[in-house]
């Protein structure tokens, strides 16, 4: 730890060392997210301190907070010696601003108070990294999206009134506008019910929690009786802080599934006769709300106190991830289907969203839901919160209706954010910072005509795994910061974002916040599979020697860009070198095989989502993790077979042939039925070779082996049967199944 201390302050002094002080582009401001027109003028004005007087208006109440924090700011009571001017025009969009540091005067026009913050914020930050007298400047700046959220799940793990305060403070120095509280869940009840106390005697804890992650075998679990509740003063005082922040808080009532913490304290609300508990492991349960004239009561009732708290414009309803088999073993479900003309149990959903739309609808409210809301029919008025990727949100936006994207390859910050082995314990997935930054929200192949629809994205924070605020900063923070340029900057540059990332980073590790840093971690680029011998690259965005050893023996020095060709197994060490300090190393250990040189494709590409390096990653010697399915090495097919054709160079002898599998079926992560194996001369008539049935196993990892095959080929072709359906009662149930695979090794 002490090395890589060393290494991140002597690499911020090498940046700044970098940036001439002639030149004033916006990698300089500090400002993030990046303006979208700026001129930091290489001349200082005669400003060498600022006097601001602020309305008493809730609306400035952070505004307020924020000038109290920052250097060579003195707030005053009236107008007098004021010499910052704050003033709403109306000729400027909404959330749009204008920042002038004149010869002697700072002014900030905004189209709304929000305009005003978000000026004020870029002051703030621009004065953090700069001495008096201040440059003179003109910024002219407006957001991309109208939509900029970010999302807290504090029903699996709950954070305290003054934790929810932190979040919202850090969102609003970034610029963002609507708080997406996820509030009911299986695992917890947070929100006060006045008519239904037993939400918070009983729904609002649980008995234990389950230990470790979901995909451990056996389940273990803490014996520590869990929870809490917020209160409607709390939920209000919240509310208040977030509005003068000018921050949305959109509160999510999920139905009709996660809804077993409700049932476990109103059992008649359920299908079957209980008794029910809030849960105690993380998931999908086959216990949801029956669509009764009770459970509507209940509902509407609920949604009468959640609306009378919680001023914003819109209510957030859930509606994924609901199994239908309660809804298909219930008598009553049945009748009601034939009763209303539905065509099944996704018309049964259909009907219970739009129910309740119109009820919510009818208290000047609308509705967002998430993407499974489609399924069925969408409800008149509903917005759509696409998480299952994009393809949701293109399906709502081409029937007209608004959508929040946010799909969990981009948008979901309880992924890992690093391949390094002592990351702490994530859901899964791979989501790095490069690949926040990079996101756009409006799906290239969406018509110009319905672009509009739109709204803009979401960072989504759910909590299995973060138990604490420290690793809940760990979690977003750096991700969240670039986030928040990719929702409100047009004009993206993730090299100048990174010299502005390292002031930022500064700024909340010097305030005790626990980010995570990672922006200069090597990754390795490792192009295998085209019938080559394996080479390997690092990527920075500075360049610099990189040092190499393999088996703790030296190996001379790479370049960051350079290839090198790994012709050696053993354990290869990369690490970077800057004037002789080194950076955190990453261990490759290369187990070369006769695939390794060969070329290798597949009958169905794997997903966008877990492609790795692409097809070579799985004959490339290095054999992927055995708890994290995300990153270079594991291949990951939705709902497909795994079909790979490996081309040898010539005819080549096959003793042995080994793969591997990831099981995570609380990820919906199943494996294979089985593996064949064929063999070819030409690449056109293949025979049959072996076929290995797959067991089913307790660990994470499933190595299917194919001994003393004894065979001669140019071609082989592997494949790996996709489970298929995922059954009912487990989760993603009625799904395709995920598979993911890893290291053919070639004996």
């Amino acid at each position: 730890m002490k090395c890589f201390q060393i290494f991140y302050l002597y690499l911020c002094m090498f940046i700044m060392i970098l940036l001439p002080h002639s030149s004033f582009g916006q990698e300089k401001s500090g400002i993030i997210p990046a303006p979208a027109s700026m001129d930091i003028r290489n001349e200082k004005s005669q400003i060498d301190r600022l006097v601001l007087y602020v309305l008493e208006n809730p609306e400035y109440g952070y505004i307020k907070a924020l000038a109290r924090q920052t250097p060579g700011i003195a707030l005053v009571t009236s107008p007098e010696g004021s010499n910052i001017t704050l003033e709403i025009d109306g000729r400027i969009p909404k959330e749009a601003y204008e920042l002038y540091i004149e010869d002697k005067q700072v002014k900030i026009y905004g189209g709304s108070a929000a305009g005003l913050q978000y000026g004020f914020t870029s002051l703030h930050q621009l004065i953090l990294n700069r001495n008096f007298p201040l440059p003179k400047v003109v910024i002219k700046d407006n957001p991309e999206f109208s939509y900029r959220g970010m999302h807290l799940d504090v029903a699996r793990n709950f954070f305290t009134v003054a934790e929810v305060k932190k979040y919202l403070d850090f969102m609003a120095f970034y610029k963002y506008n609507a708080f997406h509280w996820h509030l009911t869940e299986d695992q917890g009840w947070r929100i006060e019910i006045k008519k239904y106390p037993k939400l918070q005697e009983i729904a609002a804890y649980r008995k234990e929690t389950l230990i470790g992650h979901y995909n451990d075998q056996p389940h273990q679990f803490d014996g520590k009786k869990y929870g809490g509740y917020y209160t409607q003063d709390d939920v209000k005082d919240i509310v208040a802080y977030a509005s003068e922040r000018n921050i949305d808080v959109i509160p999510e009532i999920e139905m009709p599934g996660h809804s077993l913490a409700a049932l476990a304290a109103y059992p008649e609300l359920g299908c079957g006769p209980g008794p029910y508990e809030v849960a105690t492991k993380w998931g999908v349960f086959e216990d949801v709300y029956c669509p009764t004239e009770k459970t509507f009561k209940f509902l509407e009732d609920v949604i009468d106190e959640v609306v009378s708290i919680f001023p914003g414009k819109y209510i957030h309803i859930g509606g994924d991830e609901c199994p239908k088999i309660a809804w298909k073993n219930s008598s009553f479900c049945q009748e009601l289907i034939k009763k209303e003309g539905l065509k099944d149990e996704h018309g049964l959903q259909s009907y219970f969203i739009t129910r309740m739309e119109k009820y919510i609808n009818s208290k000047g409210k609308q509705i967002i839901g998430w993407d499974e809301i489609l399924e069925g029919g969408l409800a008149p008025n509903a917005t759509v919160m696409s998480w299952r990727g994009i393809e949701g949100g293109l399906e709502a936006a081409r029937q007209n209706h608004d959508v929040i994207m946010t799909p969990g390859s981009h948008c979901y910050f309880d992924h890992y954010q690093s391949e390094n082995a002592n990351e702490p314990l994530a859901i899964g997935g791979y989501t790095p910072i490069e690949k926040v930054y990079a996101w756009q929200p409006i799906p290239e192949n969406l018509t110009a005509d319905k672009r509009k629809y739109i709204l803009g994205g979401q960072a989504n924070l759910w909590t299995e795994y973060i138990q604490n605020f420290s690793k809940l900063e760990y979690m977003a923070y750096a991700r969240g910061i670039a986030m928040s340029e990719a929702l409100w900057s047009k004009n993206k540059n993730y090299n100048a974002f990174l010299q502005r990332y390292e002031l930022h980073h500064g700024w909340w590790t010097a305030k005790g916040s626990n980010m995570a840093y990672h922006i200069y971690e090597l990754k390795p680029k490792i192009t295998a599979g085209v019938g080559k011998s394996i080479k390997v690259s690092f990527d920075l965005p500075i360049k610099t020697a990189i040092g190499h050893s393999i088996d703790k023996t030296l190996q001379p020095d790479m370049n960051s860009g350079e290839s090198f060709e790994i012709t050696q197994s053993g354990l290869h060490t990369f690490f970077t070198k800057i004037n002789g300090k080194e950076g955190t190393p990453i261990k490759l250990n290369f187990d070369l095989h006769k695939g390794t040189t060969a070329k290798i494709s597949f009958v169905n590409p794997p997903s966008e989502k877990y492609s790795g390096n692409g097809a070579g990653s799985i004959i490339n010697g290095i054999k992927g993790s055995n708890e994290k399915y995300g990153g270079s090495e594991w291949l990951g097919f939705e709902g497909t077979d795994a079909i790979a054709i490996v081309e040898f160079a010539k005819a080549t002898q096959i003793d042995e042939i080994s793969c591997r599998f990831f099981k995570g079926e609380g990820q919906w992560i199943y494996l294979p039925k089985k593996v064949t194996l064929e063999i070819s001369k030409d690449g056109n008539n293949y025979t049959p070779l072996q076929i290995n049935q797959v067991n089913t196993q307790d660990g994470k990892i499933s190595n299917v082996s194919f001994k003393n095959l004894q065979a001669s080929c140019k071609f082989l072709k592997i494949k790996a049967q996709n489970f298929g359906i995922i059954p009912e009662g487990a989760q993603g149930a009625s799904h395709g199944s995920w598979l993911f695979m890893d290291e053919i090794i070639i004996k």
